[in-house]
């Protein structure tokens, strides 16, 4: 009978394989162990052990590589040498090391160099045989391809179920239901793509199909299924850098793929596993044995209960040793508890039973330990807040049924009576509540801009006839001996002809007056000219004015406030303006209506050092004046906002554009083309209001910082 070992690849192996005739086929006598030696035959190296009595069976046994060891579990069996080590130096062999155990014999074969191993036996002489150690490296199966288990099924045998699951950490996870124990199974590595191959399988027709599993947020794809010969292949499709492991348990087999860690130097795994990597190969092992296989691989010492009992089959390759743990523990329904570095391992209930009566203990002994008062110094805390958390009702108070607790204001003391083990947490509690709080000073700057700009055009076309004033004929003569006078109004033309004594003027002389509009509280510019006969007596006037205003302005008002850590704060500066208001009886009183610069905060620094702020700030200024008072412009934002220590971040903003364009002329004679503009006025005014919110928060160690 023999047992072959292998390393992983990944450096750090132990394989084990439990055939016919167990540890629990009875011998006559105990094997004793009398002579150890090493030799070279035919370029391999062989350690033989003698024992004084044949051995019922090839001893189990693990690797490591980090020292480069194998170690070999006889059970039943003692040392008769005389001594405990056997220096050999032959080849790659160092020493061997004997230690006794209580029911067993360890033999421990010292390497140079890790390397493969087989056991054979032959009589009363167990013979270990070494590969060489450039063999083994060739042999070593790589990422591109690991046998995971020896097929041992004569007959093909149908896959049962297919199955895709997220792992709690990202990483996907293919499980397979095999019919058996038996099954073999390979697993290799071509390109980005990982095969997974059943052998002597078969694939029922509605496991035949390809899952397209990208919405599950894992590093796999797809997973696709096919039937190839006498053998099930599955094609995994990961995407990014990744690594897998594979492990089996009975006849759920496994295959988790990973996105690759960043630090390639540090073995984790899974959700919190941070083991080295171990390969484990047992067919119907009792469960105790393999947690002994599993201790004696670690620093830990396990404990196990006695009703720990049973079987199992377990195929891992590659998997931290804290993860096979866990995955033997889930399998056979068993629980943990850590202390130290012992482990305690029994089945749930078992565990969860015994916690029970410890808490029933320790609650039994808190009715009749001797109370004791304690007084506490409260620093930064108010001595009744505390104590109102102390008694509160329900799961939330922490004081037992039996301890009391008194607040005095005047020296912020606190002074409990309850069991040590309360004060005791009481004392942590108060240790972690009574601290400084940070400061947090909050700086705004509300920046007003204003940018404004008008332009103006107009005209005033005037003329007169003063000959009928003057003495002489007064207008223009017509056929017939008619006459005509021209003039603005209709007071002028009576003025020309002396149909009335009203006197010519500018304004009544006018034709066109469409003068420029004035800007910014300024007359706009004006340029006349007159045309005239040399008698001074028929004029035509011409006046153009034009005004053109450009306007900016810029307001900056900047509040600032510091509060505690999520303390609301608030800081006001404004005017009151009265106004009358009628009253229920029917008389007037004074109200007032108030324009304020309000900034209303409350910070909140997170973990990482940034501060969150829930803000209200307020921006009013006096508006027009009605008949029912003077109106109130607003501007307001209530926001929350995440600002980085230090830093500055505009909250909001208001734009606003007024642009209004404006043109008033004769009629006819203003659409003319150029002579129109004689007839016409033209107004364009444009508006900009603009208004940001900048926000500074930052956290200070001294009230110094305030004024910086």
């Amino acid at each position: 009978m023999m047992i072959t070992k292998q390393w992983s690849w990944r450096g750090l192996a132990a394989a084990a394989a439990v055939f016919a005739g167990s540890w629990a086929n009875p011998v006559f006598a105990a094997p004793a162990v009398e002579n150890i030696s090493g030799t070279i035959q035919n370029g391999a190296e062989v350690v033989r052990i003698d024992f004084s009595e044949p051995l019922a069976a090839a001893p189990t046994g693990f690797a490591i590589q980090a020292p480069a060891r194998i170690a070999l579990d006889v059970p039943g069996a003692t040392n008769a040498m005389g001594r405990n080590s056997v220096e050999v130096n032959v080849g790659n062999l160092r020493s061997v090391n004997v230690v006794q155990a209580n029911d067993r014999a360890r033999l421990v074969l010292n390497l140079k160099s890790p390397t493969n191993y087989r056991t054979q036996l032959d009589g009363k002489t167990l013979y270990v045989l070494l590969d060489a150690v450039a063999a083994t490296a060739a042999a070593t199966p790589g990422p591109g391809a690991q046998a995971f288990a020896e097929s041992r099924n004569r007959e093909t045998q149908p896959i049962k179920d297919l199955d895709f699951r997220r792992g709690p950490d990202g990483s996907g996870r293919v499980i397979v239901d095999l019919p058996s124990s038996q099954v073999g199974v390979d697993i290799r590595q071509q390109g980005q793509q990982l095969v997974v191959e059943f052998l002597k399988s078969t694939l029922p027709e509605g496991l035949r199909r390809r899952m397209d599993v990208t919405d599950f947020g894992t590093p796999i794809q797809t997973v696709s299924t096919v039937q190839a010969g006498d053998r099930v292949r599955m094609v995994i499709e990961p995407r990014g850098a990744w690594e897998h492991s594979a492990y089996q348990s009975d006849n759920q087999f496994v295959v988790e793929v990973r996105q690759q860690k960043v630090d390639p130097g540090k073995l984790t795994q899974g959700p919190g596993y941070s083991g080295e990597k171990l390969s484990l190969n047992f067919q119907n092992i009792e469960v105790r044995s393999l947690l002994q296989v599993i201790a004696d691989f670690t620093n830990f010492n396990i404990v196990t209960s006695d009703s720990v009992t049973g079987g199992v089959t377990l195929r891992l390759k590659d998997v931290p040793w804290d993860q096979a743990l866990d995955i033997i523990l889930q399998a056979k329904g068993l629980g943990m508890r850590r202390t130290g570095n012992v482990l305690w391992i029994a089945p749930k209930d078992e565990i969860a039973a015994k916690e029970k009566l410890e808490l029933e203990s320790q609650a039994a002994i808190q009715t009749l330990e001797p109370l004791r008062t304690q007084a506490f110094q409260l620093n930064y805390t108010k001595a009744a807040d505390v104590a109102a958390q102390l008694t509160g009702s329900g799961a939330a108070r922490i004081l037992s049924s039996r301890g009391s607790t008194i607040a005095e204001p005047r020296t912020n003391q606190l002074f409990v009576t309850d069991v040590p083990s309360k004060l005791e947490q009481v004392q942590a509690l108060i240790t972690r509540v009574d601290i400084a709080v940070p400061q947090v000073l909050i700086e705004a700057r509300i920046v007003e801009a204003s940018d404004t700009f008008g332009r103006s055009l107009g005209v005033r076309l005037g003329g007169s006839d003063l000959r009928g004033v003057r003495g002489g004929d007064a207008g223009y003569s017509l056929n017939g001996g008619n006459r005509v006078a021209l003039g603005g109004t209709y007071d002028a033309v009576s003025g020309t002809t002396g149909e009335s004594s009203t006197q010519l003027t500018t304004t009544n002389t006018t034709f066109v007056n469409l003068p420029a509009l004035g800007q910014g509280g300024y007359n706009p510019a004006s340029f006349a000219v007159s045309i005239f006969n040399s008698a001074a007596n028929r004029f035509l006037n011409l006046e153009l004015t034009a005004m053109e205003a450009d306007g900016k302005g810029k307001l900056v008002s900047s509040p600032r406030v510091i509060t505690a850590d999520k303390t609301k704060a608030l800081i006001e500066q404004g005017t009151e303006f009265p106004y009358q208001q009628a009253t229920s009886s029917g008389a007037t009183s004074v109200a007032f209506r108030r324009a304020t610069l309000k900034l209303e905060v409350t910070p909140q620094i997170t973990p990482e050092g940034n501060i969150i702020l829930d803000l209200d700030i307020n921006k009013d200024s006096r508006g027009e004046t009605t008949a029912a008072g003077i109106a109130i412009d607003t501007k307001h934002i209530k926001t929350q906002v995440l600002v980085e220590n230090g830093g500055t971040v505009v909250i909001g903003g208001i734009f606003e554009l007024t642009e209004s364009d404006s043109e008033s002329r004769v009629p006819f004679l203003g659409d003319l083309p150029v002579l129109g503009n004689a007839f016409k006025t033209k107004t364009r005014n444009t508006s900009k209001q603009e208004m940001l919110v900048f926000i500074t928060p930052k956290m200070v160690a001294d009230r110094s910082a305030i004024g910086r």
